[in-house]
């Protein structure tokens, strides 16, 4: 896989999950090429459909988990292997997974402090107060600028014409994670930052 290691953060989520994405990312390339080829057309859409759907369900059973980490894991590998399949050519479409990835990696790094306490403490106060910098009165850190940016990634493939429906449906989802590994995530710093 390009870009980062998903090696020390793999434990984290359930092996089905992670299996589920690989096979379903190269499913919706094999598809895809095969839609590109004539006289395997037939077999190339029902790659796609079927790399779609086993997409469709990792995501969705990720966001059942109500885990930031999970989701963000699952979303992770499934960029890490759209990198994989991209064409070196396609330098704008890289570059942008590359960049999904290093606020992915700097999100992990949030996640982790989140979970001490007084780390998290001492980090809140380096954060402006100012609303433009907080989110429901917390920081809004790299977690969420990662989930932020990855949410305008997805709208803005939404918008662009002729991307298949049931592909528009995953990206749907894929945000709809976004927002749900936040509220996750705002609990987290909530905890992090009682006073109790």
């Amino acid at each position: 896989m390009a870009g980062t290691s998903l090696k020390p953060k793999l434990n984290m989520v359930p092996t089905g999950l992670l299996n589920d994405i690989i096979i379903a990312t190269a499913m919706i390339d094999s598809g895809r090429n095969g839609l590109r080829t004539d006289g395997e057309e037939h077999g190339g859409r029902l790659s796609y459909e079927e790399g779609i759907a086993a997409a469709s369900g990792a995501f969705s059973q990720a966001a059942s988990t109500s885990d930031p980490k999970i989701i963000m894991l699952v979303e992770e590998a499934f960029i890490e292997q759209e990198l994989q399949f991209c064409s070196e050519e396609d330098s704008n479409t890289r570059s942008s997974l590359t960049q999904a990835l290093q606020s992915f990696n700097d999100a992990f790094l949030c996640l982790e402090t989140v979970e001490d306490a007084v780390k998290y403490k001492a980090a809140e106060n380096t954060w402006p107060h100012n609303p433009k910098y907080r989110i429901h009165s917390y920081p809004k850190d790299a977690f969420h600028l990662a989930c932020i940016a990855h949410r305008t990634r997805l709208q803005n493939i939404l918008r662009a014409p002729g991307i298949n429906m049931i592909e528009k449906q995953v990206h749907e989802q894929r945000s709809a994670n976004m927002n749900s590994a936040q509220s996750a995530y705002i609990i987290k710093q909530k905890k992090a930052l009682s006073n109790d």
